[in-house]
């Protein structure tokens, strides 16, 4: 009911009474006050006048369907979105109810107390300042395939930063990065049966909005924010809503055609390592070589210092430029 008097609020732009609410939905005036106030502690501001009504003044920053919907031009990604204002993980919580969902469900989170990235390791995600989101996947495709998945995640994410007009690089498998320094990470998740997939979850954080002080100081070589380097606040809603877009039309492509060339294409065009000296750390072992192309598989093609040349899958390794994270 609430996200109902929220949308006749929307659909009116001057005042609406309380009386032609309560005729539309049937509802004590109370109830009406009840929501209204419900819908204030969401963020929204809403101005009451005696013997006018109600009407919408401005809207919040916040990530519900409600507010993202309007941006969205997708079939099924996004189409149900499930917003906590705080949560562990929202990764976590998307493999716990994954069965029961439908393709495309996304979860998204104002801030993840305990976000994670690849390999295990932390994920800094300050509350109302990013997009941290997971994508419910159910692809039937072999699961060794799953791993693309990540790099038509990357794409994704670059073209809707193009979109707004701001250059990025790709980090093969799974980073994003501005003038060098992280923005945003992508950690894929898989639940499967021998050939089947029972689930793919895709988590995505992007710092938005983030300010320098909302960076630790051991990350501040390595990681930045896309107001940081734009110099403006960002529209998380809109961002949010462009990157689901351009994700679905890739993914799209995969599961019906198992195409990912374009995806490929842009994390070739756009590569952060292609033709860059670089480390390949697996556990202890750190080996020495140079990016030379990403392949037809998305595996990352390494020629080491020994002169032998080898096809990466992602997997359980980083790459490291020859002077830190890049």
């Amino acid at each position: 009911m609430k996200n109902k008097i929220l949308k006749i609020l929307k659909d009116n732009e001057d005042f609406i009474s309380g009386e032609e609410i309560s005729k539309e939905f049937h509802m004590t005036r109370a109830a009406i006050w009840k929501y209204i106030n419900m819908l204030k502690e969401d963020g929204y501001t809403i101005e009451s006048v005696p013997r006018k009504g109600y009407r919408i003044i401005s809207l919040p920053d916040i990530l519900t369907y409600e507010e993202v919907k309007k941006y969205l031009d997708t079939d099924f990604i996004g189409r149900n979105i499930y917003y906590f204002d705080s949560i562990n993980s929202t990764n976590k919580k998307a493999k716990e109810i994954a069965f029961g969902e439908k393709e495309g469900t996304v979860l998204v989170a104002e801030e993840q107390a305990n976000g994670k990235g690849r390999l295990g390791r932390q994920w800094i995600s300050p509350k109302g300042k990013g997009i941290w989101m997971s994508i419910v996947l159910k692809p039937k495709v072999d699961p060794m395939t799953v791993a693309k998945i990540t790099l038509l995640g990357a794409a994704a994410v670059h073209k809707a930063l193009i979109n707004m007009g701001i250059k990025s690089e790709i980090k093969w498998p799974n980073d994003i990065l501005i003038d060098g320094k992280k923005v945003c990470g992508i950690l894929t998740e898989m639940s499967a049966e021998l050939n089947m997939i029972n689930y793919v979850i895709m988590g995505i954080g992007i710092n938005v909005n983030l300010d320098e002080d909302d960076i630790p100081e051991d990350l501040k070589d390595k990681a930045t924010s896309i107001k940081i380097k734009k110099g403006e606040i960002i529209d998380r809603k809109q961002l949010l809503a462009t990157v689901l877009n351009e994700f679905e039309k890739f993914y799209i492509d995969f599961i019906n055609n198992n195409i990912v060339s374009k995806a490929i294409n842009i994390c070739k065009e756009n590569s952060a390592l292609i033709g860059k000296e670089i480390k390949v750390i697996r556990g202890e072992e750190i080996r020495l070589g140079r990016a030379l192309d990403i392949n037809e598989e998305g595996e990352l093609v390494v020629e080491f210092k020994e002169g032998d040349i080898e096809n990466i899958y992602s997997g359980e390794i980083s790459i490291r430029g020859m002077k830190g994270y890049f």
